[in-house]
């Protein structure tokens, strides 16, 4: 048994697991004016995924939150970035397949591989669940880096569940993201005489990488220069929520970001990054799009992601550049994603577009 397998079974057998909570009851929930509060495992493409569902008043519009990574889950970290939007939202988190809770509740997935597709459709899963549960017509969906690009595939597989779009730090097609990266840090390091930096990126080669651990390498060292130029973010916006503060917890989330990890970018560059073309897959869509772009992202430039949005069609699109912001959160990040949903989308949700 590899570690993946061991660690989530040892999860498993421990005290974070849950039996299915009302949550696996897929029938409507919502009286306009009630709190909402729940989580728990719910059956989605085969297997139970972790699913939380909260917010203050459950008429109010439902947001469904895709994770970046992939195998980085935010829900241990929800409250601490966006517990105040629950006044406004009902907000929906989920562990995706190979992530967090869902990756420790199925330790057989280590021994099988992600696919976009398959990640795809358990996300429109998801949002079916979640629209059933609410007795609600569609979600806003709210994708980041990894995310966003599993959202645009959730998009165009099953646009009649979706209000609107929101993406941020966008992932568009492996190879321009990986050349601009590349070609914008190593120009960044000569003109800063960052010898190492300068070293290592020449040493790593212009991409693709079939090298596993290219990508963590360049950014590695796209932080340490995005950390130069943006606001950064509190230190305890990453600290665990009790429910996940466990070493048990910790050590398995640990395990499905490296499992997931390897899964991304593949053992010779052949993993689900290097199948990622988001124009290929149309640039139609029947809902507004909102894309909200770090100035100082170095892991998905404004170059690439301004050159898709302006290929897009749309009721209603727009691009927002913010200043001070890399691809990781940070507050000016959250206040703009913020802004947007509750002054630019939920006025076009109500009016129809």
């Amino acid at each position: 048994m590899n570690k993946w397998l061991w660690i989530a079974a040892g999860l498993v057998a421990g005290s974070l697991v849950s039996s299915p909570s009302p949550a696996s009851n897929a029938s409507p929930t919502c009286r306009p004016g009630s709190r909402i509060s729940e989580e728990g495992f719910v059956p989605v493409g085969g297997i139970e995924q972790w699913v939380t569902i909260r917010g203050a008043d459950c008429a109010n519009p439902i947001v469904l939150m895709v994770h970046g990574g992939p195998g980085n889950p935010s829900t241990p970290f929800a409250e601490n970035l966006y517990g105040p939007w629950e006044n406004d939202f009902t907000l929906v988190q989920w562990d995706q397949r190979g992530s967090g809770k869902t990756f420790a509740r199925n330790p057989d997935i280590a021994t099988r591989p992600l696919t976009m597709a398959l990640m795809a459709a358990d996300g429109v899963d998801v949002a079916a669940y979640v629209t059933r549960r609410l007795g609600k017509r569609q979600v806003i969906l709210l994708g980041g880096s990894w995310g966003s690009a599993l959202a645009i595939n959730m998009l165009k597989l099953k646009p009649e569940l979706f209000s609107a779009y929101e993406g941020t730090s966008q992932l568009v097609e492996y190879r321009a993201n990986q050349s601009a990266t590349y070609t914008r840090t190593l120009a960044l390091a000569r003109a800063a005489g960052d010898k190492e930096a300068v070293s290592t990126l020449e040493a790593l080669g212009a991409p693709p990488w079939e090298n596993p651990r290219a990508f963590g390498i360049i950014r590695r060292i796209t932080r340490g220069y995005e950390a130069k130029t943006t606001q950064p973010a509190p230190d305890t916006w990453w600290k665990f929520s009790p429910q996940y503060g466990t070493t048990d917890y910790q050590a398995a989330y640990t395990a499905g970001e490296d499992y997931s990890y390897l899964q991304f970018v593949g053992m010779k560059g052949d993993g689900m990054l290097s199948h990622i073309d988001l124009p290929a897959l149309g640039t139609t869509f029947p809902m507004p799009i909102f894309i909200i772009q770090g100035q100082e992202d170095l892991l998905t430039m404004p170059t690439v992601s301004k050159a898709y949005f302006d290929r897009i069609k749309a009721p209603t699109k727009k691009y927002i550049l913010l200043d001070k912001v890399g691809h990781d959160p940070n507050p000016l990040m959250i206040a703009a994603q913020f802004q947007v949903l509750r002054t630019q989308i939920v006025p076009l949700i109500l009016t129809g577009r």
